[in-house]
């Protein structure tokens, strides 16, 4: 069996008195891609947050590669930081700077690598996901799926441990978010990496995960393998799973109190 590569343990975040993640637990076991689903709400960009160290929880424990992120000290968590990489929705790159200078950036700022070697590590990273022809160019020149690709270029630049997507098939055609989704698997074999991923995308959920993972309104439901949750008989799962427009998640909308809402009363 697997080693594991991140531990949550009952862990809560709340904001505004409002739980957000209610004692949550799940293990990632090392190299596997875990997804995380879960609708509008659910708590799993929070989780997704909690993971990476951008917040901590008010209570329960982290620990990530072996480490508690709840009890790292500043300088801890920036080299913890340096350990994973992140792709945001939008590929997050910084449209003043050409695609090689944006995946350079970390490897400048956080080694003492001359130019020569990161010349050399950026272009074998940008070959990772097909755009080593197009290192020169802004992002503003990009498609979103070239976005995409070039935010993973830059996520890889320091050659995390743990690769953390969110959202990543977000605003792209069914061929794009295929593709970005056949590059996922093809990074995870080809590296070995841990990988997490946050999404509400069935279909894209289905081609990459080796386990999924599902939140309704912070609480933790289910956790099974795609086949798994495919011929899942709990209804909820069902429902989310293949969409289907009638189920305990419609059924609790349209019982949503409506009328208490508009009298200011509590639900």
């Amino acid at each position: 069996m697997s080693d594991v590569a991140i531990q949550v343990r009952d862990v809560t975040k709340k904001y505004d008195n409002r739980v957000i993640l209610d004692a949550i637990g799940l293990d990632v076991q090392e190299a596997e891609t875990l997804v995380i689903l879960g609708g509008s709400g659910s708590g799993k960009s929070t989780l997704l947050r909690l993971m990476i160290g951008n917040i901590i929880p008010d209570a329960g424990t982290i620990l990530s590669l072996g480490k508690d992120l709840c009890a790292m000290t500043p300088r801890q968590l920036a080299d913890y930081r340096r350990s994973i990489g992140v792709l945001f929705q939008s590929g997050a790159l910084f449209n003043s700077m050409t695609v090689f200078d944006n995946v350079a950036l970390p490897i400048r700022e956080h080694t003492d690598v001359p130019e020569e070697t990161i010349s050399i590590m950026v272009k074998i990273k940008l070959e990772l996901v097909g755009l080593r022809q197009h290192a020169d160019k802004m992002p503003s020149e990009l498609s979103g799926g070239m976005k995409k690709r070039a935010g993973l270029a830059r996520a890889l630049a320091l050659d995390p441990k743990v690769l953390f997507y969110d959202e990543p098939s977000a605003g792209l055609d069914p061929v794009t978010s295929a593709e970005i989704d056949q590059l996922i698997i093809d990074l995870n074999e080809k590296l070995g990496v841990t990988t997490v991923v946050v999404t509400h995308e069935m279909d894209s959920a289905f081609r990459i995960a080796d386990r999924m993972v599902l939140l309704d309104r912070g609480k933790f439901i289910v956790s099974g393998s795609p086949d798994e949750m495919r011929n899942s008989k709990d209804p909820l799962v069902r429902q989310f799973v293949h969409g289907l427009t009638e189920g305990p998640l419609t059924d609790r909308r349209r019982a949503g109190g409506y009328e208490s809402d508009l009298l200011a009363e509590d639900i």
